[in-house]
C-alpha cells in the first residue's frame, strides 16, 4: 500500500516552550550540583533563570529543576494542568528573584515566558489522561532513583571540602539520611555542609510532595464499554459484521468507543501510555467510516494523546490515510481458510494429515459446537480449564482476543474441545474430566468465524491445535461457515521472502532478526504453524503520525496486548470491575437462587 503524505505538524509553541523548560531545568540542576558550573560562562545565563536565588541557590535550582523537567512533559503534551502549574509557578519565580538577588533580569524572564504562556493559552486544552494509583508509585520510584543519582553527584563535586576519603557506601548513606533530613557520616569544611544538606533535603522534599499529590489526586479511570455502546456495536455488527474479521473483538469491555455523528459507524479504542491505540477497522457502514475517524482523531486531539492503528486492512489503512494524513506501513498478514479450498489430501499437507490420524489413533475425538449449545456445567468447566491453561499470570490479546468465553450475549460464538477418557490405569480423572483442548471462535459476519484463543493441557499429546483447527474446518459446512480467520503472522512477508534463494542481504538480516525475535515473541513460529493450512495471506497494516512514534506505539501495543505487564503492588490496587451481566445471564442467576 502507497504510504500517504503527512498530515500538518502540531502546534510549535508548546514544544518549543517545553524545550526552554527542559533546557532551564538541566540548567538548574547543573547549577545545583556542580560548584565549578557556578563560575562558568554558562552560569551567567543560569543566573537570570527561576531556580538559583540567593544563599540557598543550590537547593533552589535543584528542586526547581526537578520541577520544571517534570513540567516540560506536560507542556509539551499540552495539558492544561502543566499550563497552569507553570503559571502559579512562574510569578512565584519572579518575585523570588526580586526578593533574594534584587535581579532585574531574574524578573523580567520569568514575566516573559508567562506572557508567551498568556498569549497562547488556547493551544494549552489537553485534557487529563486516564490515570490510577500506579502513577503515584512510578513517580516515587523514578524521582527517588534520580534523587539518589544527584545527591551522589552533590556529595562529590566537592572534594577539597571534604574531610577524609569516604567509600562509596558511605557517600551513598549520607545521602539517603540527607534526602530524609538527617546527618550522615560525611562532613565538609566551611559552609559546604549546610549546602549538601539543604540540596539533599530539598530532593527529598520535591519526592514526597510529588508522591503525595499523584496519591491524592482523583482517579480517572480508562472508558469502558456501556452497556449501550455494547448494544449499538452488535447492531452495527448485525448489519455490517462481514466486512472485517476482527469486527466482534470491538466488544471487548476494556475498550472506549466513539461513534460517527450519524452513528453509523463507531471506533473502538484503548488508550496506554499516552497511545490512543484502534484495533482493525471501524464498525459500521464503510460511507459513515470519515465521521468516526474525525471523532477519534478530535478525542485525541483533545488529551493529546498520540493516535495510531493496529491491524487494520488494507482498504482501513487506505481510508484512515486519506482522512487523517496519517502514514501507514505493511505489519503482517491475517491467514484466512476458505473452507471449500480445504482438504488434507495431498503432499503439501502430509505433514497436518499424518498428525490429526496419529492423534485420533491415541483415543482423541473432537466436539465442534456453538455456545449456545453447551450446557452450564460444561460451559463453566470449559472457561476455568482455559483459565488454568492459560500460561500467563494475565490473559494476552487486544486487537485479536475477546478477553472472555462463554458470555451469554456471545452464545454465536464456536467452541472446539478435545477429549480424550483416562485410563482405569491413570487413576482419577483430572480437574475438568476428559476434556485435553480448546479453541475459541468468534462471529466474522454470519458465514464466518475468526479465531480467538488457543488452549490446552500440558498434559495432552502435541499437535492439539492442528486437531482442533481440521475439526472446525470440516464441521464449518454444517454450521454455514465458509471462511475461518487463523492467528495473526507478524512481519510474515519479510520471513517468506527472506529465506527465499536470492533474496539480498538486508532481507537476510532482516528476516534473522525476526528469527531471533521469535524466541520471545513468537513471530517465526506463528508464520509456520500458519502455513501448515494452507490459507491465503491477508495484510494488516499499523497507522500512525509520525516515524519518531513508532518507539512508543510499539511499547502500548505490547502493554495491550499483554506482552509487558506492570502490576502494582497489593495495598495500592485498584479492584478490578466485575463483569456486567446481561439481562439474560442475571435472570438465570435469580432463578437458580430461587
Amino acid at each position: 500500500m502507497r504510504r500517504a503524505a503527512r498530515g500538518p505538524r502540531p502546534e510549535a509553541v508548546p514544544t518549543l516552550i517545553a524545550r526552554a523548560c527542559l533546557l532551564v531545568g538541566l540548567l538548574d540542576i547543573a547549577a545545583g550540583a556542580f560548584p565549578r558550573f557556578r563560575h562558568s560562562r554558562m552560569h551567567t545565563l543560569a543566573e537570570v533563570l527561576p531556580g538559583t536565588l540567593g544563599p540557598f541557590a543550590a537547593a533552589l535550582a535543584l528542586s526547581s529543576g526537578v520541577l520544571l523537567l517534570l513540567l516540560a512533559h506536560g507542556l509539551r503534551r499540552r495539558k492544561r494542568r502543566a499550563w497552569r502549574a507553570a503559571v502559579v509557578l512562574l510569578p512565584i519565580g519572579a518575585c523570588a528573584q526580586f526578593a533574594y538577588r534584587h535581579s532585574f533580569a531574574g524578573v523580567v524572564i520569568p514575566l516573559l515566558l508567562l506572557w508567551l504562556l498568556a498569549k497562547h493559552r488556547a493551544q494549552f486544552d489537553a485534557l487529563p489522561d486516564p490515570r490510577s494509583r500506579w502513577r503515584a508509585l512510578a513517580n516515587f520510584v523514578v524521582m527517588g532513583a534520580g534523587s539518589i543519582l544527584i545527591g551522589l553527584l552533590i556529595v562529590s563535586t566537592h572534594p577539597r571540602r571534604l574531610v577524609g576519603d569516604p567509600s562509596l557506601a558511605d557517600r551513598l548513606q549520607h545521602v539517603l539520611y540527607g534526602l530524609f533530613g538527617l546527618d550522615g557520616p560525611l562532613d565538609y569544611t566551611g559552609s559546604t555542609s549546610r549546602t549538601v544538606a539543604v540540596s539533599l533535603g530539598a530532593l527529598g522534599m520535591v519526592t514526597a510532595l510529588t508522591t503525595v499529590y499523584f496519591t491524592f489526586r482523583p482517579e480517572h479511570p480508562a472508558a469502558r464499554l456501556t452497556q449501550d455502546d455494547e448494544s449499538r456495536l452488535r447492531a452495527l455488527l448485525d448489519r455490517h459484521g462481514a466486512r472485517d474479521s476482527l469486527g466482534h473483538f470491538a466488544l471487548r469491555r476494556d475498550k472506549g468507543v466513539v461513534f460517527s455523528p450519524s452513528g453509523k459507524a463507531a471506533v473502538c479504542y484503548r488508550v496506554v501510555s499516552g497511545v490512543m491505540l484502534a484495533s482493525g477497522d471501524p464498525i459500521g457502514d464503510v460511507e459513515a467510516w470519515p465521521g468516526a475517524i474525525e471523532r477519534f482523531m478530535d478525542e485525541a486531539r483533545a488529551h493529546s494523546w498520540t493516535p495510531a492503528v493496529m491491524g487494520c486492512s488494507e482498504t482501513g489503512g487506505e481510508v484512515w490515510t486519506r482522512e487523517t494524513g496519517l502514514d501507514a506501513l505493511e505489519l503482517g498478514d491475517e491467514a484466512v481458510v476458505d473452507v471449500a479450498d480445504f482438504s488434507l489430501t495431498g503432499r503439501a499437507m502430509r505433514n497436518v494429515r499424518q498428525m490429526v490420524k496419529r492423534i485420533e489413533r491415541a483415543g482423541y475425538e473432537t466436539r465442534v459446537r456453538r455456545i449456545h449449545d453447551l450446557g452450564p456445567g460444561e460451559l463453566d468447566r470449559i472457561r476455568r480449564a482455559a483459565d488454568d491453561w492459560r500460561g500467563t499470570d494475565t490473559e494476552r490479546g487486544f486487537s485479536m482476543a475477546l478477553g472472555r468465553i462463554g458470555d451469554a450475549a456471545d452464545g454465536d460464538c464456536l467452541i472446539a474441545t478435545a477429549h480424550k477418557s483416562d485410563s482405569p490405569s491413570s487413576g482419577a480423572p483430572g480437574p475438568y474430566g476428559d476434556l485435553k483442548a480448546v479453541l475459541h471462535f468468534v462471529p466474522w459476519g454470519g458465514t464466518g468465524v475468526s479465531l480467538d484463543l488457543m488452549r490446552r493441557d500440558r498434559t495432552a499429546d502435541p499437535g492439539m491445535n492442528e486437531l482442533l483447527i481440521v475439526a472446525a474446518l470440516q464441521a464449518a459446512p454444517k454450521l454455514g461457515i465458509s471462511h475461518v480467520s487463523l492467528n495473526f503472522a507478524m512481519f510474515r512477508s519479510a520471513l517468506a521472502r527472506g529465506e527465499k534463494i536470492g533474496a539480498g542481504p538486508v532481507l537476510r538480516a532482516w528476516r534473522g532478526l525476526l528469527v531471533f525475535l521469535s524466541r520471545w515473541f513468537q513471530i517465526e513460529s506463528l508464520y509456520r504453524f500458519n502455513a501448515k493450512f494452507r490459507p491465503r495471506w491477508e495484510p494488516r497494516f499499523v497507522v500512525y503520525r509520525s516515524s519518531k512514534d513508532l518507539p512508543r506505539i510499539g511499547w502500548a501495543a505490547m502493554r495491550a496486548e499483554g506482552f509487558v505487564h506492570l502490576r502494582m503492588p497489593g495495598v495500592l490496587r485498584r479492584r478490578a470491575p466485575q463483569p456486567r451481566p446481561c439481562a439474560h445471564t442475571r435472570r438465570e442467576e435469580e432463578a437458580h437462587a430461587a
